[in-house]
């Protein structure tokens, strides 16, 4: 691979800074000269963010052959620049919790690694596209995605060609989401050593809740997960003055309701800035599905939770459900903490519109990754540089009224 023209100084000079810290375990120089102009192209290119678009603007040459080279083939490890990107957010943003999303990659045909016609649970709707998700870092800085799995649908196991064809490693394989997900912040805790924080999901359209719960438990990280009302769950022996009740998380919401008052809750939305009012109910609650296999199962008993349900006033029923392992004084957080994650998914609008998350023209499992880290370091420099600016305090968290 050549090595590209110097680049101009029409960004920050801690643009060099940022990319010198984000490539630094790239072995070859002409990988971190390719690196920036790549992310450069990422920050500056209007419209689509192609390779041949990058060049022309960044470099003021075709070098298309050079850029898809770096993104699509050439061997550099996505986990040490992700790390990179999320040491340094991480340490100039106050981090609050770590929002899990599903991203969705509209495709056409079926050769890009990953695609398939499949149900888009955020959609509730079939599409022909790739399922990934994203960890975000959830705060004062925004939404900012730092980590990414590609979710790799049943019959690419089977299909060698496919697999041939987008240069998919052997040790890839249709996976359940809650595996990627443990597989996500296990990077994030134990190879990045980033301080944990409560994960937030929405999984009310996932047909298993206790493999995800359990694992989380098993590494001792706060959740506040959203659940369907279908969602089958009972309430733990003794509990004050209350019969054991079971069924689904409506029902015990509707049995607490009443004999329980529920408990007026404000906040203000991290992405308009108005603010709200609720009412949360809580009780504790213990899932009737069998724990995970494998380091999930480490408890030997099941693990007390709390149901949170977000009780609207004037609403006959509640509008959602969460189960969370955050101690009982800090219930009245839950409202506001799963606010957080519509920061997550302005963050993930924001790499679709400004920063090119969804241009990636090729098909290997190798550029895919390779651009979407790049996507999430672009979105990292544009708010740090934008953090240097004044701007009014965001209030994130909640307060019982």
């Amino acid at each position: 691979m050549s090595s590209p023209t110097p680049l101009s100084a029409s960004l920050p000079l801690s643009f060099q800074a940022y990319c010198g810290d984000l490539f630094r375990e790239l072995a070859r120089s002409d990988q971190r000269r390719w690196g920036e102009v790549y992310l450069r192209g990422l920050l500056s290119v209007p419209g689509r963010k192609t390779p041949t678009r990058i060049s022309e603007h960044v470099l003021g040459r075709p070098a298309v052959q050079q850029l898809q080279q770096f993104v699509h083939q050439s061997p550099w490890e996505c986990g040490p620049v992700r790390r990179q990107t999320a040491l340094r957010l991480a340490g100039t943003f106050p981090v609050e919790a770590w929002s899990v999303d599903e991203v969705v990659f509209v495709k056409n045909g079926d050769r890009s690694v990953g695609v398939a016609r499949q149900y888009v649970p955020s959609q509730e709707r079939t599409v022909n596209c790739q399922l990934a998700c994203a960890v975000s870092l959830v705060g004062a800085g925004g939404g900012l995605p730092v980590n990414w799995r590609l979710l790799l649908p049943p019959h690419w196991d089977r299909d060698e060609e496919l697999r041939r064809a987008a240069h998919l490693p052997a040790h890839e394989q249709s996976r359940p989401r809650w595996h990627y997900v443990l597989e996500a912040v296990d990077e994030m805790t134990e190879e990045w050593l980033l301080d944990p924080r409560p994960v937030l999901a929405d999984w009310r359209h996932e047909s298993e809740t206790d493999p995800l719960l359990c694992g989380l438990e098993a590494r001792g990280l706060g959740y506040l997960v959203q659940v369907s009302p279908r969602t089958a769950v009972t309430m733990p022996r003794p509990h004050s003055a209350l019969p054991a009740v079971r069924g689904t998380v409506a029902d015990l919401a509707a049995h607490v309701a009443r004999r329980t008052e529920r408990t007026p809750v404000s906040w203000q939305d991290p992405v308009t800035e108005r603010r709200h009012r609720s009412q949360y109910l809580s009780t504790p609650a213990l899932l009737c599905a069998r724990p995970a296999a494998g380091r999930a199962a480490t408890a030997h008993r099941p693990t007390p939770r709390h149901l949170v349900a977000d009780w609207p006033f004037g609403r006959p029923e509640p509008r959602a459900y969460w189960l969370t392992n955050l101690p009982a004084r800090r219930l009245a957080e839950a409202l506001p903490l799963a606010q957080l994650r519509s920061l997550a998914g302005a963050g993930l609008q924001r790499l679709h519109e400004d920063f090119g998350l969804g241009d990636f023209e090729g098909r290997s499992f190798r550029g895919w990754h390779h651009h979407v880290t790049l996507a999430s370091a672009a979105l990292g420099f544009a708010a740090l540089r934008a953090a240097a600016a004044p701007r009014p305090e965001r209030v994130l968290s909640g307060s019982a009224v």
